[in-house]
């Protein structure tokens, strides 16, 4: 579609729709930040390995995610609005439920709860922006919608930090509670987006959608506790011995495979679907995509192994944990909010690039130089690289996949930007806990191996395909009956380097795939288009039409090849 004329200078619009979306973020973010930063309080209260924390917050974003595409979609049909009130309201009540769990499964079904009702919130928070901002204050508020979630973060580490080390882990999520009934209140203040009641939604799509996120979100939960090849005494189930976590992976990338046929079919027919296609309607949208999803899981893998090895390893409190990783939540605040700077100097593609190699960089420095302390120079340098390359291509993926897409598929936009966000930084989760855990395992038999000190009667009591991180403490406790003097002090060492190691390599991994992005970064516009076109021309329609027919009787997925933004 041929770029807009320069627009004549408009009268800027009101932040209050702003400061809702903002603020809304906040709510949806900090709940996951402040589970993190709670962990060990958690684990002490619920009596729970701090593996199962990691569970309860991929299910809420796995939940979100398997249900966003649909809750776009309601949104538009029954008012934007109104949908995003209820959600709001619901996601208090969530929060209500993880502040007064007295089990693991209360927290997993109502950190769930709060996933599924996100999934509403997420596509209404860019119709809002898409309705209310144009040019320059558009991109200035996606930034400031991106930066919201590392804004979430810091007050998680400074509020839920300083909670969890006073008064409790719960209050943080009391906290979320009242600024959810704020929000509510706010929200009766922004201007009605109207609904389409003529709107059919395709509940096929949305059935085979959730089912195969599901089927996924399942899968890789699974991996650390089930077995990533063969099932361990946890696995609810086992075929011929291996673990269901794999079956399930493959089944949920078969139902992806079948959702999108389906939603091909339906656009060629120009029927309702759940999904709109032309959301990636070219191969630079799809390595947005590709770059945001990359971006994604490692940023959120890596944001949940710092925690867990600050508190699970070195037995920091949440205050501690908190501050010590501050440098790099506000270096992705930061960036989120200016990289809109960098926007009129340098093409999408040449900014993204330089950002995966800055994160590869900062994974790598972290890798060679974490010791058993986190304060030295090298380490707050890495995590303020990690941070500011993260921060900067996580807002320019979505400012890049919104300035492409017509307004009228904003809520489009959105869910496909929610989803990608959490199945990604979900599966990041899953990925990074059940890779560490297993080298973890991997490391101790080597290790205890090499020493002759250790008893063969104690590594053959010793499961280390079940390996978790455990406090030297908490090892104490579980070898006490089977080692004890010399012998117990040594496996405590041992298992301390391990865990170093671990979390090293774990590391070096994630750097790894960050330089692995720098190909499809490279397939990113080579400029960037500016205000949301007002909708797509009809021989622009026609294009996209035509050319998501030719590829669906090829059988090949719609990644067309005519810029149409």
């Amino acid at each position: 579609m041929a770029s807009s004329p320069a627009a004549a200078p408009t009268a800027k619009a009101s932040w209050l729709p702003l400061i809702v979306v903002v603020l809304t973020q906040i709510q949806a973010s900090f709940a996951v930040n402040a589970l993190t930063v709670s962990m060990a309080g958690i684990t002490t209260d619920l009596d729970t390995p701090a593996t199962s924390v990691g569970t309860a917050i991929t299910a809420g974003t796995f939940a979100m995610a398997a249900f966003i595409l649909l809750g776009a979609k309601l949104g538009s049909r029954f008012g934007t609005r109104r949908v995003f009130q209820i959600a709001v309201a619901v996601h208090a009540l969530a929060m209500a439920g993880v502040a007064l769990s007295q089990s693991p499964a209360m927290l997993f079904i109502a950190q769930a709860s709060s996933g599924a009702v996100i999934a509403l919130i997420a596509p209404a928070l860019t119709v809002f922006i898409a309705t209310n901002y144009r040019g320059d204050q558009q991109a200035r508020a996606i930034g400031l919608l991106a930066a919201a979630i590392p804004a979430a973060g810091v007050l998680a580490l400074l509020i839920a930090g300083t909670f969890a080390t006073t008064i409790g882990w719960r209050w943080s999520f009391a906290l979320v509670v009242a600024l959810g009934a704020v929000n509510l209140l706010l929200s009766f203040r922004l201007k009605v987006v109207p609904p389409q009641p003529e709107l059919s939604i395709d509940w096929t799509g949305a059935f085979i959608a959730a089912g195969s996120i599901i089927l996924l979100s399942f899968g890789f939960s699974g991996l650390a506790s089930w077995g990533t090849w063969l099932a361990t005494d946890q696995a609810p189930f086992d075929v011929l011995g291996l673990s269901p976590a794999p079956i399930l992976i493959v089944l949920g990338l078969i139902g992806g495979q079948i959702f999108f046929t389906w939603v091909r079919r339906r656009q060629t027919a120009k029927r309702s679907r759940i999904f709109d296609l032309r959301v990636l309607a070219t191969r630079s949208e799809l390595a947005v995509t590709a770059c945001m999803a990359t971006m994604l899981f490692v940023g959120t893998a890596a944001n949940f192994l710092i925690p867990l090895y600050m508190q699970v390893v070195q037995g920091l409190s949440g205050i501690e944990t908190s501050f010590s990783i501050i440098p790099y939540t506000l270096s992705i605040f930061l960036a989120s909010t200016f990289v809109a700077f960098l926007y009129a100097k340098f093409a999408p593609r040449v900014i993204a690039r330089s950002g995966f190699i800055v994160v590869a960089s900062a994974l790598t420095l972290l890798a060679f130089t974490i010791r058993g302390e986190w304060g030295q120079f090298f380490v707050v340098a890495g995590l303020i690289l990690l941070g500011l390359g993260q921060g900067a291509i996580v807002a320019l993926v979505f400012n890049t996949l919104l300035s492409a897409a017509p307004k009228e598929l904003a809520g489009d936009v959105g869910a496909w930007r929610g989803l990608v966000h959490n199945l990604s930084g979900s599966v990041g989760i899953a990925v990074a806990t059940a890779f560490a855990v297993g080298t973890l395992g991997t490391i101790l038999y080597a290790s205890a191996q090499e020493h002759p000190e250790v008893s063969d009667e104690l590594i053959s009591q010793v499961n280390f395909t079940e390996a978790d991180f455990l406090t030297d403490d908490q090892l104490a406790a579980v070898l006490a009956d089977r080692a004890t003097g010399p012998e117990l002090d040594l496996a405590i060492e041992i298992n301390a380097e391990a865990r170093l190691r671990a979390l090293q390599i774990s590391l070096l991994g994630l750097a790894a795939l960050s330089l692995l992005a720098i190909v499809p970064a490279g397939r990113m516009p080579g400029r960037r288009s500016g205000d949301l076109p007002e909708k797509l021309e009809p021989d622009d329609l026609d294009a996209i039409d035509d050319s998501v027919d030719e590829k669906a009787d090829a059988g090949e997925n719609a990644t067309i090849t005519k810029d149409v933004s």
